[in-house]
């Protein structure tokens, strides 16, 4: 956080930023209908965190129409950074294959997602086009790159102790509601999240069955944070969940929407632009629901392509060929985790595979002479 505070007063000094806002402004504003500097954020996001991607666009906050702001509050909750993404991977990777990829590829796919789910939310005013001052570079704001550096660390200090603080309070407030609402009601919050989640989990593409282990997840990611709901993925094996199950959820939990993450975001964006914090309060809640959307659509992306496996059945049903479906069986023991699985897989395979010998029918010994 300080270093990117100092590093973007610098490169803002320089003129890197504006040049880079004003290039992003001409290449995506036919793609997105978007300002530069939101676009700047949106794709920051992709590698940084929820505060140091809007850091980067400081300056142009202020001039950032409602709609844009919360897309940029959106992108920032449906994405992670690079450094948890690399956490995330080493803890997933016994459960679910190239998982650095999986996740990287979850969060450039959230992206667009967190656009589409903001703007279909909050969509912009008509005629409200980014004018020039979305894009133009503010008034000289530092009067060396010293400056600069100072002034930037002064800045991303007082945001580090802001979201530290916001940290601990949110964290102690979901605990404290969970404390009072299982002996009144015998559920948590992660419970009554999991509720809510199942359906868009069945949307998704996740079996009817294993829709409520999924929900369960997304609920856990919400009220807590998705760190607990990788945990206990890599925890638990994966077990409940098919493979591609356990790939829809890898990607549906690839995004910092909880509400801690919220009150990390409202505070770093309130100290970045204390003329707008009313409006960035509001909009945390309703960014948080855009948010998990977007990395809903982002897990029904990949249900979309990936194909389901085929029906199960019974492991005792698994006779011969001519009496049971192959892929049905397949289907079965494919689900199977671990060495059972695959064990139980070869023995029906050796015995359809002695099934279709004896079926055939023998040439007769006549016509075999003949031949000869």
């Amino acid at each position: 956080m300080l270093l990117v505070g100092a590093l973007s007063a610098v490169l803002f000094h320089w003129g890197a930023l504006p040049a880079v806002v004003r290039v992003l402004a001409l290449g995506l504003r036919r793609l997105f209908g978007l300002s530069g500097a939101c676009n700047l954020s949106v794709a920051a996001n992709v590698f940084v965190g929820m505060v140091e991607a809007p850091l980067l666009i400081r300056p142009w906050l202020a001039g950032l129409s409602r709609a844009k702001l919360f897309v940029a509050m959106v992108a920032g909750l449906a994405t992670i950074s690079g450094n948890m993404l690399v956490v995330y991977a080493m803890m997933i990777a016994p459960v679910v294959p190239d998982a650095a990829g999986q996740l990287l590829t979850a969060s450039l796919v959230s992206a667009p997602a967190a656009i589409l789910a903001a703007l279909l939310m909050m969509p912009e005013a008509p005629g409200a086009v980014a004018g020039p001052a979305a894009e133009a570079a503010p008034p000289r704001l530092y009067d060396s790159t010293m400056d600069a550096v100072v002034r930037g660390t002064e800045e991303g200090l007082r945001l580090l102790l802001g979201i530290m603080a916001a940290l601990i309070v949110f964290v102690a407030l979901v605990a404290l509601a969970n404390a009072v609402l299982e002996p009144l009601a015998g559920t948590t919050l992660q419970g009554l999240a999991g509720w809510a989640f199942w359906p868009l989990a069945w949307m998704m593409g996740v079996p009817a069955e294993e829709c409520a282990r999924v929900a369960r997840s997304l609920g856990v990611k919400v009220v807590v944070n998705e760190f607990v709901s990788y945990l206990e993925l890599a925890a638990s094996g994966g077990a409940g969940l098919a493979e591609r199950s356990r790939l829809i959820l890898t990607y549906a939990l690839c995004g910092f929407t909880n509400f801690a993450s919220v009150g990390i975001m409202v505070t770093g964006m309130a100290a970045m632009c204390p003329e707008r914090r009313a409006e960035i309060v509001r909009l945390g809640l309703p960014a948080l629901v855009a948010a998990s959307i977007a990395c809903c659509m982002t897990g029904a992306t990949v249900g979309l392509l990936t194909a389901p496996y085929p029906a199960r059945v019974p492991l005792a049903a698994c006779g011969p060929m001519r009496r049971r479906s192959i892929w049905a069986c397949a289907g079965h023991h494919a689900a199977t985790p671990g060495a059972a699985g695959a064990c139980a897989a070869r023995a029906c395979a050796a015995r359809r595979t002695a099934s279709v010998r004896r079926s055939q029918p023998r040439p007769k010994r006549g016509k075999v002479a003949s031949a000869r």
